[in-house]
């Protein structure tokens, strides 16, 4: 499975970005993907997470309510619409996918992550 995060930049405090992150490779092997970001001196942290059919959403304290996590199974694409956004919430935004495959060795569970794309909101 491979990933491929876009939608950051600059923005306003106030304003709104969208995240998107496409999927491609064995997508149905899927379980379960989510935003993460990094702001510079700090761990990774989870920002929200979605189940495999898009049914189970989970978010962090610090977004609910600003942000919403989505899925598009017919495009293989997972988005992340981002309102009312903070200086605080600048950082680097990161899309992960966690999975179980196969392979001639056997069954594998895997967790991969895209490159990240960076989001910056100015005071």
């Amino acid at each position: 499975v491979q990933l491929v995060e876009s939608g950051g930049g600059l923005v306003q405090a106030g304003g709104s970005l969208r995240l998107s992150c496409a999927t491609s490779g064995n997508t149905l092997s899927i379980n379960a993907m989510g935003w993460y970001r990094q702001a510079p001196g700090k761990q990774r942290e989870l920002v929200a997470a979605i189940t495999s059919g898009g049914g189970s959403t989970d978010y962090a304290d610090s977004v609910k309510g600003r942000f919403t996590i989505s899925r598009d199974n017919a495009k293989n694409t997972m988005y992340l619409q981002m309102n009312s956004l903070k200086p605080e919430d600048t950082a680097v935004y990161y899309c992960n996918a966690r999975g179980s495959d196969y392979d001639p060795s056997g069954i594998y569970d895997y967790d991969y992550w895209g490159q990240g794309t960076q989001v910056t909101v100015s005071s």
